[in-house]
């Protein structure tokens, strides 16, 4: 008896001391992965072509895929195990996964996403939220957070996420990769679980952007073609407003990098809030706006209502009778908005419809086949864990007012990491016209080197937290100067160029584009002294010559005038202006 019930508890030590080692293990897992993974799974690439054909183009590379994708003979999880209960084994493989694994690389496994892909978050009390490495006592983004966390992790070399409002982007930004959002419509959706059809596109991640590229080139099966280099490079001033963090610093590095590559002659500067007002009318009519009833809210502002709208409409028409059938327990925030939705009458569909083409057409104007629009990615570093900003509708409405450019217009977009400000990543983005994914992917690969350099200059740097030079400061305010100019804001101009002039009071081109302003509103006097003060400045500043020689022709100093522009002549002999206008003053008055 007593032998017996010795055994018995050597039975239940050795039972006890495995259930401690499993545990371990299980922990030792999750560590490993910080809990990216739903599962692990291996899709193999076909051999090699014999030489001399070329290797498939992705050899080598491994990648995962958010649990949207489907993979045969896997059920596709949705985030919620209830639709994984309820939902059969895929019969075919997505197009996305398929086409990659043609192209050389391997899948290894399927990623967590948010509940039913919904959030921006990144969290999932189901299957647990993955742990950010960038800073892991904050959330990773969503809603394709495992996908993110485990390019971040180096777990593989990219991962697939979907793009709604958000989905790539936002984890890319807050786990400090690379996040490719594609122009809506350029990749299959086949085998793809729909959150919202109007605006779901396919997106990647990535830490290495020639990685990032040459998944796109096999994804957009685009021929080959010359890389072209932006001409445009268009800074939405109001955009950066948003931000909760420097906004100079962030913006210079974007400056500074492209100024190294392609001159300071391509930076535009842009007020997206007045661009839309004139340019997409039909958000005054928009669902928000009546919603709300308030008439000087921005624009912006309602575009993310509008993409907000048309994501709740189209997720409950696509999965209204399974959430009645199944009945699923969904967080508290997905639960509210889908329960918040109000009575949609068919006018509001069309009209953001209408919005939609709107969008698309002025930001295909703006653009054109090769300027780049630069927006912060988020406005905000990522919240705490559980903190409960992740709640409040003006976290998500500045996060949605930037989010909503490219995903109501369809537009391409790319997040990319620029540094880190209290020890949360930065990020900035880049927007390409729809269809222009491929001069997006070869721009941000070409720039990708230059902008880290500068963010290391920039965290580098004696500056203090919240400033920047003030030469950078005066070089900004030119720049939206040049910007109104062109507008034909003369006053607006004028004021740019005397803020640049307090900041930075020895640069000549400062007067002397005030002079130019001054001109075109009939005040000569400030024009010639502000031309006579740049002249002092530097002696071959021909612009201020010709200027001064203008302003005191139309004051009557015919003779001081006709000087003015012999010495611009004597700088630049074949300056025809400067020719034509001093043989037309003395076959006058001499």
């Amino acid at each position: 008896m007593a032998s017996q019930s010795a055994n018995l508890w050597v039975l239940l030590g050795l039972g006890i001391a495995g259930i401690v080692l499993m545990t371990r293990k299980l922990k030792r897992a999750v560590r490993e992965d910080l809990g990216a993974f739903v599962r692990k799974l291996q899709l193999l690439p076909p051999p090699q072509p014999a030489p001399p054909k070329a290797p498939h183009p992705l050899t080598g590379l491994s990648f995962a895929a958010s649990d949207v994708f489907d993979i045969e003979g896997y059920v596709t999880g949705f985030g919620h195990p209830d639709w994984e209960k309820t939902h059969e084994a895929a019969a075919r493989t997505s197009t996305v996964v398929s086409t990659l694994v043609e192209g050389g690389a391997t899948c290894v496994g399927q990623t967590v996403v948010d509940e039913l892909a919904f959030s921006i978050n990144g969290q999932n009390k189901h299957y647990g939220t993955p742990t950010n490495p960038a800073v892991t006592a904050r959330v990773p983004g969503g809603s394709c957070s495992g996908a993110a966390v485990s390019v971040a992790a180096n777990l593989v070399d990219f991962s697939l996420g979907i793009d709604t409002i958000g989905g790539v982007r936002v984890p890319a930004a807050y786990c400090d990769i690379i996040g490719f959002r594609s122009s809506h419509g350029t990749i299959s959706n086949m085998g793809v679980l729909p959150v919202s059809t109007s605006l779901d596109t396919v997106g990647w991640f990535a830490k290495d952007p020639s990685i990032l590229r040459r998944v796109g080139h096999v994804l957009l099966q685009v021929p080959f073609a010359v890389q072209r280099n932006p001409r445009q490079m268009i800074i939405a001033d109001d955009c950066f407003q948003l931000l909760k963090i420097s906004v100079d610093r962030v913006v210079q590095v974007v400056v500074k990098a492209t100024e190294k590559l392609y001159g300071r002659q391509i930076l535009k500067h842009e007020n997206l809030e007045s661009y839309f007002n004139s340019k997409v009318p039909s958000l005054k009519a928009s669902p928000a706006k009546k919603t709300n009833g308030d008439l000087k809210r921005s624009s912006i502002r309602d575009l993310a209502d509008v993409a907000m709208f048309v994501q709740r409409h189209e997720f409950i028409t696509n999965h209204e009778e399974w959430i009645h059938s199944a009945n699923p327990v969904l967080d508290a925030v997905i639960s509210k908005q889908l329960h918040n939705m109000p009575q949609t009458a068919e006018v509001d569909i069309e009209n953001c419809r209408l919005i939609r083409n709107e969008m698309r057409s002025a930001i295909n104007s703006l653009l054109k086949d090769d300027g780049i629009l630069v927006i912060p990615t988020v406005a905000d570093p990522p919240p705490k864990l559980g903190g409960k900003e992740l709640q409040s509708e003006d976290y998500q409405s500045r996060a949605f007012s930037l989010l909503s450019i490219a995903s109501v217009s369809g537009c391409c977009q790319v997040s990319v990491p620029v540094g880190f400000h209290d020890k949360c990543p930065v990020s900035v983005s880049l927007i390409a016209r729809n269809g222009g994914d491929r001069f997006l992917l070869d721009t941000v690969n070409a720039m990708y080197a230059t902008l880290q350099e500068q963010a290391d200059i920039a965290s580098k740097s004696k500056l203090t937290k919240d400033a920047v030079t003030r030469e950078d400061s005066a070089e900004i305010a030119k720049e939206k100067g040049n910007q109104a100019f062109k507008e034909k804001q003369w006053q607006k101009a004028i004021s740019f160029y005397t803020e640049a002039i307090k900041l930075s009071g020895n640069n000549a081109t400062y007067y002397s584009n005030r002079a130019a302003a001054y001109l075109e509103l009939g005040s000569f006097l400030q024009a010639e002294a502000d031309s006579t003060k740049a002249i002092s400045l530097d002696k071959k500043n021909i612009k201020a010559y010709l200027r001064r020689g203008t302003a005191r022709e139309m004051l009557g100093y015919y003779k001081e005038a006709i000087e003015d522009f012999d010495h611009a002549l004597v700088l630049e002999p074949t300056n025809k202006r400067a020719s034509l206008s001093a043989e037309r003053l003395r076959k006058l008055f001499l």
